[in-house]
């Protein structure tokens, strides 16, 4: 049974991994193709900085769920080598459970941020040359896609508090 979770574990772990990776080619691609679009051809995409943005946001609230998981996060290691080793286990415990907590706030709260960003969109104003002359045209995406990684992010996070938690290390 544990090697079922150990496998279902390792699974969850390099998928997250590979959306890290994939978002972090996407904020890539996208600043490329910003600045070629800019630079080069003089008429940059409406999108690009906006979807950058995105894709960074999205990459760090990923990213904190596998730093909580992997004990990768910011910790004074210095100090918990100077103490008792089981002095060190319960500090340690400690800010995993911390995490955990964060993690159920990013949940809760990113629920209502979710819900109370309903009808407020991210404008994306450019201008078109037409016959008529030049037009003002708008485009618009709603602020929900950025902060719905919130209330995953919190979940991603506290299970991988609790699979550290567990796992003592």
């Amino acid at each position: 049974m544990l090697k079922f979770f150990n496998n279902i574990d390792r699974f969850i772990h390099r998928t997250l991994e590979a959306m890290c990776s994939l978002l972090l080619a996407a904020m890539v691609g996208f600043t490329l193709y910003n600045v070629i679009m800019r630079y080069v051809f003089n008429n940059p995409p409406v999108w690009g900085d906006l979807l950058t943005v995105l894709s960074n946001i999205w990459l760090m609230f990923i990213a904190l769920s596998l730093t909580a998981r992997d004990n990768e996060h910011i910790a004074l290691n210095l100090i918990y080598e100077k103490l008792p080793n089981r002095l060190s286990l319960y500090i340690r415990q400690f800010w995993k459970l911390m995490i955990m907590a964060i993690g159920i706030v990013l949940i809760i709260y990113g629920f209502e941020l979710v819900e109370g960003m309903r009808g407020k969109y991210w404008e994306m104003w450019y201008f078109e040359i037409s016959f008529q002359g030049i037009e003002f045209k708008e485009n618009y995406m709603p602020k929900k896609y950025a902060v719905a990684i919130l209330p995953l992010a919190g979940f991603l996070t506290t299970i991988g508090a609790a699979i550290s938690f567990v796992k003592k290390v």
